[in-house]
Parts: structure tokens; sequence; C-alpha cells
């Protein structure tokens, strides 16, 4: 008592499960790769229910759709999907010019002032005090700065 497996019936279970591993793997992520996946298999699927034994084509199908709407739209997609970002009225700082009130070290923290607030800052070289810094990055609650 054997069962016979139709390779064309199993084709069909197969590009479902894709279809429903990329799109939980995209939910997962949000990195939009996987979503093109699942659009490649959903072509492949559509291909293997009216010509089950052609797998070739189904594969090739999959293979093409899928590279081809990766490389096509993902870029386009990224550009207009908001990623996570926080922003704050902190990041207008950046590239602006502020007074260091705390001489930095290289490699310790400093103070700057800037718009009537102090910061504490960071630097890969020493500033004395009083001199100008033009803020490059804010990193958690410190200014990244260099001398201007």
């Amino acid at each position: 008592m054997f069962l016979a497996i139709d390779p064309a019936n199993t084709m069909i279970f197969i590009w479902f499960a894709i279809i429903i591993f990329a799109g939980v793997t995209e939910a997962l992520t949000m990195d939009l790769s996987s979503i093109w996946f699942a659009v490649g298999g959903f072509f492949a699927l559509i291909i293997a229910i009216f010509w089950p034994e052609m797998i070739w084509l189904q594969a090739l199908v999959f293979i093409l759709f899928s590279t081809a709407l990766l490389l096509v739209l993902r870029p386009i997609f990224k550009r207009y999907v908001k990623k996570n970002e926080i922003k704050t009225n902190a990041d207008s700082l950046i590239g602006k010019t502020a007074t260091c009130i705390k001489p930095i070290i290289d490699g310790e923290r400093g103070e700057v002032k800037i718009e009537g607030k102090i910061w504490t800052a960071i630097a890969n070289e020493d500033i004395q005090e009083h001199e100008k810094v033009v803020i490059l990055a804010i990193k958690g609650v410190k200014l990244v700065v260099r001398k201007e």
C-alpha cells in the first residue's frame, strides 16, 4: 500500500508554502525583501495550477519574477517607506556651531553650549574652552563635535 504522490499537486503545495513562508518572513522583518519571493511564488503557483507538468517553467517564473521585483521595485519602495526613525528637535543641531565651555580631551567628555543649552560633547581631538565647534552627530545624549 504505497501512496502515489503526484508531482503536480506537490508543486502546488510547495508554492503555497513558499508564499506563506515569504509573507510571514516579511511581516516579521519589514525589510521589503521577502515579499517579492511571495509574489514570485504566487505566479509560479498559477503556472502550477494550469500547467502542472511544467515544473521547470514554474521554477523559471519564480526566479525571474522574484529577482526582477526585488531588483526593480524594492529600491523604489524603500525610498517611500518611512523608517523607524524618530526625528527630534535635537536633530536640527547637526551642522550648527557651538562654543566649548568645558575642555574636551580626546576620548573624554567635555561640554558645549548651543542655543542657550549646555550639552555633553565628545570629539576625536582636543578642544579647548571658548573654541568654536561644529556638531557632527548626536550619540545618545552626547554631541559629537569637531573644531570649526
